[in-house]
């Protein structure tokens, strides 16, 4: 039966086959200068880069200081090794937006009525909307847009909301509301997308899976900014 220093090595070194592998030079860097290199581009490194370096140092404890080498001098909890064999596990094989996102998304085209999209939000609670022009993205229209539409139009004595098409609408949305991403994304560079726009002041409503990433494409599912906060 190996023992927990035993395992939390072999997830260890095969952790650092992995580092060394994503890095494109200084391949004979060690353990922690790679995570501090790979963390700046990487989206997955920089999730556990604190659990990695630690994770380092408890490495050269165990191996600098073994008694001979069938003996470790410590032996690390299994709630470590258990910690270090999941990250493993997620370095080698990421959680990606497909199929964890996959599902059916109600698009419409821009000169459908509004009545017909309120009738979906009231049904189904949903909020956001791609819009297409034939295959053509127009934009995401969301809750808030109809409501800022709807504020304009408080000074007008009456207004057919019946007849209103979705068109009209999308201009009263904040622009760059949406991004397209394709369907092998890990979850930690949606993440990064979100807050990437997040720290510029720019709210992302929702990014929008195809294959390739082209908003050309049929879309396979949609990331809100309620599923990352599930998530993260």
């Amino acid at each position: 039966m190996y023992q927990n220093s035993e395992r939390f090595l072999t997830a260890f070194n095969r952790i650092e086959k992995m580092l060394r592998a994503l890095l494109i030079h200084k391949k004979d860097v060690g353990f922690s200068k790679a995570v501090k290199i790979l963390r700046n581009s990487n989206a997955l490194v920089r999730e556990y880069s604190d659990d990695l370096l630690e994770f380092a140092e408890l490495r050269n404890a165990i191996v600098h200081n073994k008694l001979d080498m069938t003996h470790a001098i410590a032996e690390p909890h299994d709630a470590i090794v258990e910690r270090i064999e999941e990250i493993e596990i997620e370095l080698n094989e990421p959680k990606r937006v497909t199929p964890l996102f996959s599902r059916q998304v109600l698009c419409y085209q821009s000169n459908d009525p509004l009545n017909q999209l309120l009738t979906i939000i009231h049904e189904k609670q949903l909020s956001k909307f791609p819009i297409y022009q034939g295959d053509t993205y127009k934009g995401l229209l969301t809750q808030k847009g109809i409501t800022n539409w709807l504020a304009s139009k408080k000074q007008e004595e009456s207004f057919a909301k019946s007849s209103c098409q979705l068109e009209e609408i999308l201009p009263f949305e904040k622009q760059d509301n949406s991004r397209f991403i394709h369907h092998g994304m890990t979850i930690y560079e949606a993440i990064e997308i979100f807050k990437e726009h997040t720290s510029k002041g720019r709210r992302l409503e929702a990014l929008l899976i195809t294959k390739n990433g082209k908003p050309s494409k049929q879309l396979l599912g949609m990331i809100t900014a309620w599923d990352i906060l599930e998530i993260s």
